[in-house]
């Protein structure tokens, strides 16, 4: 599955504010949603809240709520009379209620594509503005597709003024791709009548803006007033920079930093920047706090103690960090692919940091959670990952379960402060690249449409002076599942020409480490090509995969991590498993 991104952070309705004046007329759906899901906290308990139907949430809601699910879900002006076609998937059990209520009329037409049989409801309406309803009440990912057609085929018809904004319109036909965050999921077959219409695509996750119906979550790790889930990070130069972060409950509003040489009375104070977090429908944690301290000035090769307090006086363990040396010495770290927040990965970074205490920090190469959307999901990333972040930094890149369903990667944005010096135009701390002694990493985020990275990447690279260039990509192009032609096309001549040494991916749940690939070929000089690395944090799968020629290792794995060390000329890597056995081993010398 390859993705192509565009800007739909406005589809969070629930985060959103109104964009279009004209919709003042009625309350957003964004509103009206949160002044429902506040209503049932207020009324109703757990067990209650697990079992909401349908029909009692209809029953429930004020009729000018229910106006609201009704109208507020999709609105554009059509400059003449059209039919407006309702293209909803048959697998969906409840259809949206507001369909026969507003006049629309089941047809025998349907549209296909390899996931889905669509079936087409219609309705006329006059020249202006159309409102239309909810997907539904629950979280069903294939969301309605609309098609309009003016009912003078004579008219020419301009849509405008549509809401959610930046709607992507194309021709509907038999190749249109369905959904934004999934661009090669193409109609496979589109009846004759409805050919040739304007069809207004979507992403699947508009299923979430009224899903109330089995939506209720609950963190097993709930905030409180005492700081926890400490994590540190680089936004700035890892010999001088230490980004620490962190969360409590709502109720403490400031929070700060207290840090010194190790060895040292000299205390320093850094105040947090409060963000306030919400995940609506996590019913016993619906608010936090989460700080960021960005501390500079800092001494190159020194190490520091540091607490989190909060004003009033609660405080986090004393823990500790170290900061990168000024000059060129070894260096090492560690790196996953996918890790998914499981608990066993808990158990594998709390191996990794007991056997290998000398790395300077973190790597995971996407899928850091199930769902990137869910903070539950996120609060077990941090139990499971324990004091590890609070004492080596975590650099990450997101994959497709932590920008999920076209809605971005906005959690993951919130919760881990990297630099901001990736491509312009795109969401910042997401692709983004550092420097630690002779060796730069390049961030790239695959869930952002590779094309706009191009020129970035091809400046960095070829401003670049360090010995080593690794790059961390969630997707790996090379792989004997589904090969990202488009990365590959797009990239591998450019690691080619400025010898990227080595991509680090994940996505794929089995383990396979490249020969040296010069471009699409395997070069005959070890010292000559980029090696391509897949390797997995969490359970694996892909078993069958089939070994390619470009593969000198490939097995099924679970749970597995790399230890890299650089030092001067020489990379060598470790991979191990749960058990601390050795299950691969490289080293490569410019």
């Amino acid at each position: 599955m390859k993705h192509l991104f565009i800007p739909f952070l406005a589809l969070l309705l629930w985060a959103c504010k109104p964009q279009i004046d004209k919709l003042r007329e009625l309350p957003t759906l964004s509103e009206t949603m949160d002044g429902i899901v506040t209503r049932l906290y207020e009324n109703f308990e757990k067990a209650q809240l697990d079992t909401l139907s349908h029909s009692f949430i209809l029953n429930y809601i004020t009729p000018e709520e229910k106006k609201v699910l009704a109208h507020q879900y999709w609105v554009f002006e059509v400059n003449t009379p059209v039919t407006a076609s309702i293209i909803r998937d048959k697998d969906q059990e409840v259809i949206p209620f507001w369909l026969e209520e507003r006049g629309f009329t089941q047809t025998e037409m349907e549209v296909t594509n390899r996931h889905s049989t669509y079936e087409v409801w219609q309705k006329k309406f006059d020249e202006g503005r159309i409102h239309l309803g909810i997907n539904g009440l629950d979280k069903h990912r294939p969301v309605y597709l609309v098609a309009v057609k003016p009912n003078d085929p004579t008219e020419e018809l301009t849509i405008n003024s549509v809401f959610p904004e930046n709607q992507h319109i194309e021709e509907l036909k038999t190749g249109a791709f369905t959904y934004h965050d999934w661009d090669e999921l193409t109609l496979e077959s589109v009846p004759e009548p409805l050919q040739g219409q304007s069809l207004l695509t979507t992403i699947r996750g508009r299923a979430r803006e009224a899903h109330v119906v089995g939506a209720f979550r609950n963190t097993a790790y709930p905030s409180s007033s005492k700081p926890d889930q400490l994590l540190l990070t680089w936004s700035g130069d890892p010999a001088t920079t230490m980004d620490i972060q962190w969360r409590t409950h709502v109720t403490n509003t400031e929070s700060n930093v207290k840090y010194w040489p190790k060895g040292s009375t000299d205390t320093l104070i850094k105040e947090g920047k409060r963000l306030l977090m919400e995940d609506r429908m996590l019913q016993n944690d619906r608010y936090i706090h989460r700080f960021t301290a960005k501390l500079k000035d800092l001494k190159p090769a020194t190490s520091y103690e540091y607490i989190v307090e909060t004003k009033e006086g609660l405080s986090s363990a004393k823990e500790n960090f170290s900061t990168a040396p000024a000059r060129k010495s070894p260096l090492s770290f560690i790196w996953f692919g996918d890790v998914h927040n499981t608990e066993q990965w808990g158990d594998l970074i709390a191996l990794a940091n007991q056997t290998h205490q000398d790395h300077a920090f973190h790597i995971i190469a996407g899928d850091l959670v199930n769902t990137g959307l869910h903070r539950d999901d996120w609060d077990q990333f941090f139990a499971y990952g324990g004091r590890s972040f609070a004492q080596k930094p975590l650099l990450a890149v997101p994959g497709n379960h932590d920008s999920q369903d076209g809605l971005g990667a906005w959690m993951f944005e919130d919760m881990l402060s990297f630099p901001e010096n990736g491509p312009e135009g795109l969401p910042a701390g997401r692709t983004y690249s550092f420097t630690y002694q002779n060796a730069l990493f390049i961030m790239i985020d695959g869930t952002l449409n590779i094309k706009q990275q191009t020129d970035w990447l091809t400046d960095l690279l070829a401003n670049s002076e360090e010995e080593w260039k690794i790059l961390t990509i969630h997707f790996p192009p090379f792989n004997a599942v589904e090969p990202y032609e488009h990365i590959i096309d797009e990239w591998a001549p450019l690691f080619q020409k400025h010898q990227v040494d080595f991509v680090l991916s994940g996505h794929f749940h089995y383990y396979m480490r490249s020969k040296p690939m010069l471009g699409r070929e395997v070069s005959d000089d070890p010292n000559k090509g980029t090696y391509y690395l897949i390797s997995i944090g969490t359970h694996g799968k892909n078993k069958d995969a089939p070994k390619e020629a470009y593969a000198e290792e490939q097995f099924p794995a679970s749970f597995l991590y790399q230890k890299v060390i650089i030092d001067g000329n020489t990379l060598s890597f470790d991979t191990f498993n749960l058990k601390g056995e050795i299950v691969d081993s490289f080293s490569l010398s410019k």
